[in-house]
């Protein structure tokens, strides 16, 4: 038996393949298909894509419709209220996608459910008892949730809710200096190693902040709901102020998301921790949970695509191991591994997409733009060819077993921690205040990636290369090999493929 389960309508549509026999069989991002950064619309050639595993029997999505419109009432988003339901939705998508077939009733399940299903059942325990925290701008209602998985339960423990949103707050300060909101909120996080975290610290605190979670009264209280952004704060601070400005958010936030996981360590009498939701794709704030629990956990895919998993998980209440995140679009063949080294030793930078794509944010070394971390110019050139701001961090990937020789810090193999480097000779992978989002590159034989940085290893003394996603700003990751060539025409970088394959 087939079944889906599936984001969209919002923002970053998705879609995952189960079968009963094998578990999950694929999973990608619409935005890939479409080539439109994050769109919500399910793609006709993701539906074509998925339906090679079969006709789906049974389809989930991630997010309860009827009691979203509760909430888009009381928000005044009257325009919101006649969307299309979600099967409408699909069955559109599935019509231009091939010849109709009879399609299932959709199934919902709870934004935040699925956030929390998404990360626990996905986790590497072999305890089966954990904390989930999920923080993110909003679901149904909830902005903040916290449960308690225990054995095949999820029971949500407390909730926040809307308009009081740490993740909404901060979408506004992304868009008050000048970027795009629930897009950019990384460029932000980036920004604010830049920055001075006092300037306007106690200003933003004075301006927004009613009240600050406690033990005894978790809510977070904001002095404005920032749903329609916050323009018009100070709008005597101008573009010089902005890396300031993003300083201080990054610090507020910081507070905010250690009294929350301190809250949760209270509520849930566990040392595991699941972080979910778009709030756990903020690298520079998630070590913190490290101070009050023993193991963390946050899913490769933590944002509402990643729901596409959960939505199906909490219905089945089933784990299922998530050893990587390679679940999208084959480009089959061998990883090219001695075509990517000839061409770091030559030319320093080079472009790879071969395998299945990485299924989240982050480019896990399938669809990756790599170069050479001891060459100082890297970083602008790799910035001048994704056309980012030059103050803009790479990820270093790190053969696992030579992390802690290099940084000091928690590191892990989906680049949702910072730590700083110890190496000086690895300028291209240090940000502005000394810290890199590592990546570590687990002792898997069949993985390409892997191969690929122990022939680097070898021929050069480095277990580093600098790794980012095969795009430029603006646009998704390239996804299939015509994606490569039109990539490799228009910006002039050479782009390694499997010597033979298919698209």
């Amino acid at each position: 038996m087939i079944t889906w389960g599936w984001t969209g309508m919002a923002h970053d549509a998705s879609l995952a393949v189960f079968s009963d026999g094998e578990g999950l069989e694929f999973a990608a991002h619409s935005e890939r298909y479409s080539r439109i950064k994050n769109d919500k619309n399910m793609h006709p050639l993701l539906i074509r894509e998925a339906l090679e595993f079969g006709e789906p029997e049974r389809i989930y999505f991630y997010e309860n419709p009827i009691l979203k419109k509760t909430r888009q009432l009381y928000a005044g988003q009257y325009s919101l209220l006649t969307k299309e339901s979600p099967w409408n939705h699909l069955m559109y998508a599935t019509g231009c996608a091939t010849s109709p077939f009879v399609l299932p009733r959709v199934r919902y399940t709870s934004h935040h459910h699925s956030h929390a299903a998404a990360g626990y059942f996905t986790n590497p325990w072999d305890d089966s008892h954990a904390a989930v925290l999920v923080i993110d701008s909003i679901g149904e209602w909830d902005t903040v949730s916290i449960w308690e998985g225990k054995d095949t339960s999820l029971r949500k423990k407390w909730s926040q809710r809307y308009p009081h949103s740490v993740g909404i707050w901060y979408s506004a300060m992304t868009q008050r200096i000048g970027l795009k909101p629930q897009e950019h909120e990384y460029i932000l996080m980036g920004m604010a190693a830049i920055g001075d975290p006092n300037k306007y610290y106690e200003s933003i605190k004075k301006d927004f902040i009613h009240k600050l979670p406690s033990l005894q009264d978790p809510r977070i209280l904001f002095k404005r709901n920032c749903h329609r952004g916050c323009l018009n704060w100070r709008p005597d601070l101008t573009e010089k102020d902005y890396a300031d400005i993003a300083a201080a958010v990054q610090r507020i936030y910081e507070e905010i998301f250690e009294l929350f996981v301190k809250i949760t360590r209270k509520r849930v009498d566990s040392d595991n921790l699941v972080l979910m939701g778009g709030c756990a794709l903020n690298c520079v704030a998630n070590s913190i949970a490290y101070k009050y629990f023993k193991d963390v956990w946050i899913m490769p895919n933590p944002g509402d695509a990643g729901s596409a998993i959960g939505c199906v998980l909490a219905h089945w209440k089933t784990f299922m191991e998530f050893p990587n995140a390679y679940t999208g679009h084959n480009i089959s063949g061998d990883y090219p591994v001695e075509q990517v080294l000839k061409e770091l030793l030559t030319t320093g930078i080079v472009g790879v997409a071969a395998g299945r794509a990485e299924f989240g944010p982050r480019a896990l070394g399938n669809r990756s733009l790599l170069a050479d971390p001891r060459k100082i110019d890297n970083k602008d050139k790799v910035n001048e060819i994704k056309h980012r701001e030059q103050f803009r961090p790479f990820a270093p990937a790190i053969l696992v077993e030579e992390a802690n020789n290099y940084f000091d810090g928690k590191t892990g193999p989906f680049m949702q921690y910072t730590s700083i480097c110890k190496d000086s000779s690895l300028p291209a992978i240090v940000h502005k205040d000394g810290s890199s989002r590592v990546q570590t590159v687990q002792m898997d034989p069949d993985l390409g990636f892997r191969k690929l940085l122990e022939r680097w290893y070898e021929e050069t003394g480095c277990p580093v290369l600098l790794n980012t996603s095969l795009n430029i700003k603006g646009e998704p990751l390239v996804n299939t090999k015509e994606d490569a060539f039109r990539w490799t025409k228009k910006y002039g970088v050479k782009i390694c493929l499997p010597e033979s394959g298919n698209t």
